[in-house]
């Protein structure tokens, strides 16, 4: 397997996600998840970790996470190394826990903290794990609308100052925010990752490079910093779509906006703005098509051949 290429450094913020070995539960009873949440708390005391927002699923967990001393790896050994230990010493089970090496997606506050957030939080009534997010015990959305006293190790401020300064304002802001989504189609926000390890703007990502990457060197195993070469423009979506589909107008121009929006990595405004449509319209026309290619076989074999002659295939999460 491959080793992913990880980035430190200190103030990093992350979306991590770790996923059961052969997608088995690693969380089967109520102490299971006590214990994971105690050793979150932990590593907030002993490796300076700070934890915006969590939600335990069954076979994985998601994790909105920051590192104010640059020291990810540390806290992640400790985290998932701890809680493999107690797993395993109480079913007197060997082996790994969880699936090969934890996901760890370097995020842009600013352009994705409360959106992230949003998406953790969505997730167990998105996989009908319950009625409603107030009914869900594992995540940390009942601290983050005030339905009960939060854990002091848990940060919510960051977030909620997106809302209001005021914290019951903000609560009440925030619930609006995540709850407007409840049982709705909405595009993830971890569509925007690029090459698997950012999710920011291009901007953003230059600049990490820069000053993080530009010394290292990919070799067989860090295969990852192959894939952040020049970005995939516009114009390069528009000549290759025009190429196949220069005969089918209105297919040719869904597909352009479809493929722009999944990995150019330009702002929906920018996208709309070359096709005289709004954000929103953007959305729409790249959800619409989604579900096109998945009932067209024919669509999607030539879409195939589109994304390998882009090579985007290496950008894909």
């Amino acid at each position: 397997m491959a080793r992913p290429l990880r980035i430190t450094f200190p103030g990093a913020f992350y979306h991590i996600t770790s996923r059961g070995n052969e997608r088995k539960a690693v969380f089967k009873s109520k102490r299971d998840r006590e214990k994971f949440l105690e050793y979150l708390e932990s590593a907030t005391q002993r490796y300076d970790a700070v934890i915006h927002a969590y939600c335990l699923m069954d076979n994985h967990y998601h994790l909105l996470l920051e590192t104010p001393s640059g020291n990810l790896p540390q806290i992640m050994r400790h985290i998932n190394g701890a809680y493999t230990t107690y797993f395993n010493v109480k079913r007197d089970r060997p082996g790994h826990l969880f699936q090969g090496r934890y996901k760890a997606i370097l995020v842009e506050l600013d352009e994705y903290a409360k959106e992230l957030s949003r998406y953790i939080h969505l997730n167990p009534v998105r996989a009908k794990m319950a009625e409603t997010l107030e009914a869900y015990d594992w995540s940390s959305y009942k601290y983050y609308i005030g339905r009960k006293k939060a854990p002091e190790w848990l940060f919510r401020e960051f977030i909620l100052g997106y809302f209001g300064k005021n914290i019951s304002s903000a609560q009440k802001g925030y619930k609006k925010f995540v709850s407007s989504l409840v049982k709705k189609e909405y595009d993830s926000p971890l569509e925007d990752v690029f090459g698997s390890v950012f999710l920011g703007s291009p901007d953003f990502i230059e600049q990490i490079k820069t000053r993080y990457l530009s010394d290292r060197k990919p070799d067989k195993e860090l295969s990852a910093l192959r894939q952040l070469g020049p970005r995939i423009s516009m114009q390069d979506v528009f000549n290759a779509v025009g190429a196949v589909f220069r005969n089918e107008p209105s297919l040719e121009r869904s597909l352009k906006i479809y493929l722009c929006q999944k990995y150019t990595a330009e702002k929906l405004k920018t996208i709309g703005d070359r096709f005289d449509i709004s954000e929103s319209a953007v959305s729409h026309t790249t959800r619409r098509f989604r579900v096109k290619i998945e009932k067209d076989k024919k669509l999607r074999k030539k879409i195939e051949k589109i994304e390998k002659k882009l090579k985007l295939s290496k950008v894909k999460i």
